[in-house]
């Protein structure tokens, strides 16, 4: 069988993105067991729930869903269980130090095979306000609208 090359995606948080200002990113993996790595291979998670604890040096991730294999027998694992993230002691160090700010929290961004293997993007947060988010939709919807504009001035419509 040939290896895989490249990145597939499996599940994108985008609420976290929407609800949170990202201020670091980090890539980890995970340590799954097989039935886990088979339901990923479908492309089935989900993020939403998720967030990232240390305990006593180790990264965890609690809350994302990887539903159950569906051909797996008694061998099979439970859905939401806490399961450990491969990071780099300097990385770990680093993501605690900013984790004891007040405010911040850490959240899974993205889940993804990057060749072959099972990654997690991770990101260092804050939580944004409510005027927070609708600054953020209004400039988005501001900055669509001058696109459309200048495209249309280059076609030479009228506005």
């Amino acid at each position: 069988m040939a290896k895989e090359q490249g990145r597939k995606m499996i599940a994108q948080n985008k609420k976290a993105r929407h609800d949170y200002h990202i201020e670091d990113t980090y890539e980890a993996g995970m340590v799954l067991q097989g039935t886990e790595v088979k339901s990923l291979r479908e492309g089935r998670a989900s993020l939403v729930d998720g967030f990232v604890d240390i305990d006593r040096g180790e990264a965890w991730i609690h809350g994302i869903h990887i539903p159950e294999y569906l051909n797996g027998t008694w061998t099979n694992h439970s859905a939401r269980r806490k399961r450990k993230l491969l990071l780099h002691r300097a990385e770990i160090d680093k993501i605690e130090r900013k984790i004891a700010e007040k405010g911040l929290t850490v959240v899974p961004l993205a889940l993804y095979f990057l060749n072959g293997r099972a990654k997690v993007e991770i990101g260092v947060a804050k939580g944004k306000k409510s005027w927070d988010k609708r600054h953020t939709i209004a400039e988005r919807t501001a900055r669509r609208e001058a696109e459309v504009e200048v495209g249309r001035k280059l076609k030479g419509m009228k506005g």
